[in-house]
């Protein structure tokens, strides 16, 4: 009675189905052989940890085992060819799956294999960030969507109607909804905003190069700390003690 050979462990969640293979780096030629034996020149060997030691690889049509101690009598060698950079091969090739997919040392470098599932996953993620970051635009007041706009478009929010604003963030959500919601959440984005339209509407004023800002009377309300933004330097402040009477000020002087 023939002794069934025990299976690597790097097969132990291994799946029967149809598998497609494709070239990294979006490379497509229009047909490409891969190494499927050993010659002298060129090794193709894996190592086999449970038995501590390199085991021969050869794929042959005619073979269940891709290595070379197992498989008996003669062995028809196939030919493994990419055309377009894609190589579709179906569930009943296991043994070209596998040396595809587990055993060749190129794998992974040369060619991967199509993940659908982890694709669909990757797709749904993305529907979802862009259905949340849309829902935010939909939402979201004015003054916190122009606060999120102005760190894309800068002081050119000032003069954009309502509608436009809101066209802008709604193309912007839908650009890069992660961005747009890791911006929504910053919890200083609109005391940043707050700060940029005072001084835009002349109530504070930034001077002396960027590391002032004054009253409009000249009365000096901080220093911006070396290397820090100006805007969340004030932002900073408008959350201290003393700052808090200061953003109240001028969110009543904007409204």
């Amino acid at each position: 009675m023939e002794t069934k050979t025990k299976s690597p462990k790097i097969e132990k969640n291994w799946q029967i189905k149809d598998r497609t293979y494709i070239f990294t780096g979006g490379k497509s030629p229009l047909s490409r052989p891969i190494q499927s034996k050993q010659t002298a020149r060129k090794p193709l060997l894996w190592f086999d940890e449970e038995l501590s030691e390199q085991r021969e690889l050869r794929y042959a049509s005619n073979q269940k085992s891709l290595f070379v101690d197992e498989q008996k009598g003669n062995a028809t060698l196939a030919h493994v060819i990419f055309l377009d950079g894609v190589l579709e091969v179906p569930k009943h090739q296991q043994a070209l799956q596998k040396l595809l997919s587990l055993y060749h040392p190129k794998a992974g470098e040369i060619w991967q294999e199509v993940d659908e599932e982890a694709n669909a996953m990757d797709e749904v993620d993305n529907i979802e960030f862009e259905l949340e970051a849309l829902n935010l635009v939909k939402t979201l007041d004015i003054e916190h969507l122009e606060a999120i706009m102005r760190t894309e478009l800068g002081s050119a929010v000032v003069n954009m109607s309502t509608k436009e604003l809101k066209r802008d963030a709604y193309l912007f959500a839908r650009k890069d909804p992660e961005l747009f919601i890791e911006i929504s959440n910053d919890d200083d984005i609109k005391l940043r905003n707050l700060a940029n339209r005072a001084v835009e509407k002349g109530i504070i004023e930034l001077t002396d190069e960027n590391t002032i800002f004054r009253f409009a009377n000249g009365k000096k309300i901080m220093q911006v700390p070396f290397d820090q933004n100006p805007y969340g330097a004030l932002a900073q402040y408008f959350k201290t003690d003393e700052g808090v009477d200061l953003m109240k000020s001028i969110t009543k002087k904007l409204s």
